[in-house]
C-alpha cells in the first residue's frame, strides 16, 4: 500500500529567518552597510572630477577594466551592479514588509506624538522613496543617457556630468536626493549598529557620532560636484 505524501513539511530555516522581524531587520542592516560602503567609494571616485577630464575619464574607464585579463571587459563592474541591485531590492522589500507589519500591529495612531524620534526617523520611509526614484533617474541620465539633458557622449563621463549639472533641474534633483541620503544614513547607520548588536551604553555616543559624521561627509562630498559645476570650478 502506497504511503500518502506528507503535508506537514516545515518551512526551511532560511524562510523562518526571513519571515521574522529580526531576520528582516538583519537583512536591512547588512544590505544597508553594503550600500554605505559603495557610497563611500563612489563619492571618492566622484571627487576625482576636480582633477580634470583626463583623470575623471580615466577613472571611469578603469572601472570597466577591473580584474583584466582574468575578468573580461566590464564583467567586474556588472557583478558589482548585480550585487547592488540585489542589496537595494532586499533592503526595500524588508523595509516595506516591516512597515506593513508595524501598521497591522498598531492600526490605531498614537494619541500623543512621540517626541523622542528624530526628524531622520520620521523621514526614513519618504527618503527611501526619494532615493529609489533618484537612482532610476541617475542611471537613465549618466549611465544610459536616456534622459540626459545635452548630447550624451559615450565614454566621456566628465562632459556628461558637466552637462547634467549645467541645468537647474539636474542640480535640484541631485541636491535634494543627497540631502535625503544624508538623513537616511544618519538614522540607518545607527539602526544597523543596534540590530547587529554593536550598541551599548559605552558605545552609543561613539556610534551616533560616526553616523552623524558619515552623513555630513557623504552629503557634502556628493553635493560638491554640482556645486563645483555651478561655481565654475568644474567646466
Amino acid at each position: 500500500m502506497a504511503l500518502a505524501p506528507r503535508t506537514d513539511r516545515r518551512p526551511s530555516m532560511t524562510r523562518n529567518i526571513w519571515d521574522s522581524s529580526v531576520g528582516k531587520k538583519t537583512v536591512m542592516a547588512v544590505t544597508g552597510l553594503m550600500m554605505l560602503l559603495y557610497l563611500v567609494v563612489h563619492m571618492y571616485g566622484n571627487l576625482k572630477i576636480f582633477f580634470g577630464p583626463g583623470t575623471f575619464d580615466d577613472y571611469a574607464h578603469w572601472l570597466r577594466t577591473i580584474g583584466e585579463p582574468f575578468m573580461h571587459y566590464e564583467w567586474t563592474l556588472w557583478i558589482i551592479r548585480f550585487v547592488l541591485v540585489v542589496a537595494v531590492v532586499a533592503h526595500a522589500v524588508s523595509a516595506y514588509q516591516l512597515s506593513r507589519r508595524d501598521q497591522r500591529a498598531r492600526p490605531v495612531k498614537y494619541v500623543h506624538k512621540r517626541h523622542r524620534a528624530s526628524f531622520a526617523t520620521h523621514t526614513m520611509r519618504y527618503g527611501g522613496i526619494v532615493l529609489a526614484l533618484f537612482i532610476v533617474w541617475h542611471i537613465l541620465d549618466l549611465t544610459t543617457g536616456t534622459v540626459h539633458s545635452g548630447g550624451f557622449q559615450e565614454g566621456h563621463p566628465y562632459a556628461n556630468v558637466v552637462d547634467t549639472f549645467s541645468t537647474w533641474y539636474g542640480n535640484t534633483i541631485y541636491i535634494v536626493a543627497m540631502l535625503a541620503l544624508g538623513l537616511h544614513i544618519q538614522h540607518g547607520f545607527w539602526s544597523a549598529a543596534q540590530t547587529l548588536g554593536a550598541g551599548s551604553r559605552s558605545r552609543d555616543l561613539t556610534l551616533k557620532t560616526i553616523a552623524n559624521v558619515l552623513a555630513v561627509l557623504l552629503t557634502l562630498g556628493f553635493i560638491a560636484v554640482p556645486v563645483g559645476v555651478m561655481t565654475g570650478l568644474v567646466s
